[in-house]
């Protein structure tokens, strides 16, 4: 990787900015799943087993009024951190002045403290979101390395990530090791991928693909595409649709695309179609051909599986991003479950799922193991598929 990581860097007795990226979801004060403070565990445990001094931070959820703060406090995820280390994590419940600045003073190797949600910053005045110069400078005045661990929000330029990039001084912020990760299999299997390259991509909205998609067709030798998107590219080919969800303004779009793809992009052959969406809705597997006019197709049905399931068979690099049908209802979820159990079957390939929906799916359905990377950022690792520079990415130290 072209890129420094926090293995490049002598840590000891130095005070380590680490931004993690821990918007977990809570409930009622509780986390309701640590996985992103798990994934960070290997870059905090490194920075203090040789020796730093570290200062973790991150944000969580949206806050756009004062109100929003009583809810997304990180003291939970701080306390969580603890836990999971088996050491005590200081929580400092702000984002500066003085008792943080005294408590990053008083740092011990191999200690370690946490502040305050970074996004309280953006009360008023989005100094965090719209990277404040002053606030990215202060951040950086912490600490003598910027550790950049939060692949989630690379694709932003924020005053936790680029403005404390921009002043931490000449070659010292570097990338974790999960964002060495991320930075390594996404972009590894879209621009030097083992062959042949098989993209799926599902969800809702055509719109929110179209860069992937348009990038994919240059890279991958074939395109599955599904979910409630697939109904926009049936309609574009003049099928019958019912009363699926189509984008009717990206019509035209999906033509275009269909015609140039070369047929790389290979469409679902049946769906499992059903008169309202709900999960209890009397359901039934029709071809592309025969959606009846009342109904609205809901899942990718088992012919469409046994299709794609035959492309992903031929794969040495599988890309998935985003479910086959509304898996979050137990009867249109067998697309989705289908896709993951052929794509967790290959024995000598390249897998990764690119965060989001699919990643929930993969997990919630026991694959977790099977994939060889699933992405941590949803629209992170979006933009990377589209080819994008995430400002995150490029704010780290070349090596």
């Amino acid at each position: 990787m072209s890129k420094k990581t926090i293995a490049d860097v002598d840590v000891k007795g130095k005070k380590v900015l680490i931004r993690v990226d821990f918007n977990v979801p809570m409930k009622d004060g509780k986390i309701t799943d640590d996985t992103r403070i798990t994934a960070a565990l290997p870059t905090i445990r490194h920075a203090l087993e040789h020796g730093g001094k570290v200062i973790a931070f991150s944000h969580l959820g949206r806050v756009e009024s004062e109100e929003d703060k009583k809810e997304n406090s990180l003291k939970p995820a701080a306390e969580r951190l603890s836990e999971l280390l088996g050491k005590p994590v200081a929580f400092i419940p702000e984002t500066r002045g003085e008792a943080l600045e005294k408590a990053a003073a008083a740092l011990k190797e191999g200690e370690i403290l946490m502040f305050e949600n970074t996004r309280f910053e953006d009360v008023p005045g989005k100094k965090e979101s719209k990277n404040n110069p002053e606030l990215g400078k202060y951040w950086a005045s912490l600490g003598d390395v910027f550790v950049n661990d939060a692949f989630g929000t690379a694709h932003r330029a924020h005053a936790s990530n680029v403005g404390i990039s921009e002043n931490i001084g000449e070659g010292l912020a570097v990338a974790g090791f999960l964002m060495e990760k991320e930075i390594k299999f996404i972009g590894e299997a879209v621009n030097n991928p083992k062959r042949p390259l098989v993209a799926i991509l599902g969800g809702a909205k055509v719109s929110d693909k179209i860069g992937v998609i348009e990038n994919l067709l240059t890279k991958a030798d074939k395109v599955l595409v599904g979910g409630a998107m697939m109904f926009t590219f049936l309609k574009a080919q003049g099928k019958a649709v019912g009363k699926s969800r189509v984008e009717e303004d990206k019509v035209e779009l999906a033509k275009s695309l269909l015609a140039k793809s070369g047929g790389k992009l290979i469409l679902p052959v049946d769906t499992v179609a059903a008169a309202e969406f709900k999960n209890d809705s009397p359901a039934e597997t029709v071809s592309v051909d025969a959606i009846p006019a009342d109904k609205m197709g809901l899942d990718i049905g088992p012919g469409t599986v046994a299709l794609f399931g035959a492309e992903i068979a031929k794969a040495k690099t599988v890309v998935w991003n985003g479910p086959m049908g509304v898996f979050e209802m137990p009867n249109f979820a067998k697309g989705t479950i289908g896709i993951c159990e052929a794509i967790a079957g290959l024995q000598d390939a390249v897998t990764i799922i690119g965060g989001g929906d699919s990643a929930a799916a993969a997990i919630s359905l026991g694959y977790e193991d099977k994939f060889t990377h699933i992405s941590t950022g949803g629209g992170a690792s979006l933009e990377y598929l589209e080819g994008k520079t995430l400002p995150g990415v490029a704010s780290i130290s070349d090596k």
